[in-house]
């Protein structure tokens, strides 16, 4: 079995942990019934039964891109101690890895929060999505200034300011090296989006924040509507693929009925990423469908406005990843519109610049192997 069969395997494997098999409810509100459940826990065993120290390694890696070590790793840790195979206590041995190190990360989140609160709002976007997983870095917004926020971070905690991306400059974002963590602190100041386009967000995301508890710590985080609008910015606007913590946390969301739809629709809309939002549910939805049998429930306002689903869904290099043309251009088309029938001609220039910025960090990539520096 090649590499690229391998990890095709293996995100199948991370799905029916996480979406299939009964051993991780939390990762959504349904359960399948007995007869599925056994046969995903068999299937599971014999997925295993064979996998030598290199296939757990392949599996870890996959499983850390996905943010899902914490969610999925349990129900696998369960199949081995029931199948009897020894290597259960490299599972255990991951997840306590994987703790201490968001255990370690997230006591450095709270005291950074606190000190940015001096300046301005400061809310925990992205990161926090993921728990009890966290993602490779930590994602705030802050409507405070910019200077502000660079002044407290080399004050309070003696961060330096990493190198700053074309993209970084036009979304107004910073990265921050903090010594003694080794995830970066992302703050993205006043606006959203991957050229900053996004302001009108930005409004209902402070308005409609909440305090949530996450371990023995509080945070203040975005209401589920803006979650979905940031996790739309960031997969169907940027990157161009979901990763499964986007799909087992988007379905959580759905399924808590936590969202009220009305106000997603009308914020989404005004922001001009309606049609894609829509669109990344409908193909969560579909995948979702695939391992758990019955799609999420979504109101037909949603459905209606998808553009496609989960039929779109290609997985390549590590992601399930969704295609640029026609579909993903479709989606900036509709943005920049909206934008400019906004009147906002100042954030319409800046999504402008996007196309070309992504042609620049595809040239870069294919001379140097990467993209940093632009993208």
């Amino acid at each position: 079995m090649d590499g690229a069969q391998r990890s095709t395997g293996n995100i199948t494997l991370l799905s029916q942990l996480l979406l299939g098999f009964e051993g991780n409810k939390s990762a959504t509100s349904s359960s399948l019934c007995p007869v599925a459940e056994l046969a995903y826990r068999a299937e599971i065993a014999g997925s295993i039964s064979t996998f030598g120290s290199q296939d757990f390694e392949d599996l870890w890696t996959l499983a850390t891109s996905h943010h899902v070590i914490l969610r999925a790793f349990p129900g696998l840790y369960r199949v081995m101690l029931a199948e009897g195979n020894d290597a259960f206590a490299w599972v255990e041995q991951a997840m306590a890895k994987e703790r201490e190190r968001i255990d370690h990360a997230v006591s450095f989140l709270a005291p950074i929060c606190e000190a940015l609160a001096d300046a301005g709002d400061v809310i925990v976007i992205k990161s926090l999505d993921h728990w009890p997983d966290l993602g490779n870095d930590l994602d705030l917004f802050s409507n405070a200034d910019g200077a502000d926020v660079v002044a407290i971070m080399a004050k309070r905690f003696n961060a330096k300011l990493d190198e700053r991306s074309w993209g970084d400059r036009l979304a107004n974002k910073f990265n921050f090296i903090v010594p003694g963590l080794p995830e970066l602190v992302e703050v993205h100041v006043a606006r959203l989006g991957q050229t900053g386009e996004q302001v009108v967000v930005t409004d209902s995301l402070v308005a409609w924040s909440r305090t949530a508890q996450f371990g023995q710590y509080s945070f203040r985080v975005p209401a589920p509507e803006n979650r979905l609008i940031i996790s739309t910015l960031q997969r169907m606007y940027r990157h161009f693929y979901l990763r499964l913590c986007d799909i087992v946390d988007t379905a959580r969301l759905v399924d808590s009925g936590a969202i009220d739809y009305g106000r997603l629709r009308s914020t989404a809309s005004t922001a001009g990423l309606w049609d894609g939002l829509a669109t990344y549910l409908n193909m969560v939805s579909g995948y979702v469908k695939s391992y758990r049998g019955e799609a999420l429930p979504l109101p037909a306002l949603v459905t209606d406005a998808a553009r496609f689903g989960e039929e779109q869904i290609r997985f390549k290099k590590k992601f399930l990843r969704i295609p640029i043309f026609p579909q993903a251009a479709g989606l900036y088309a509709s943005e920049w519109t909206r934008l400019l029938l906004n009147g906002e001609f100042q954030n319409t220039l800046r999504l402008s610049l996007l196309p070309g910025l992504a042609a620049a960090a595809a040239l870069e990539f294919k001379l140097t192997g990467s993209d940093k520096g632009i993208w």
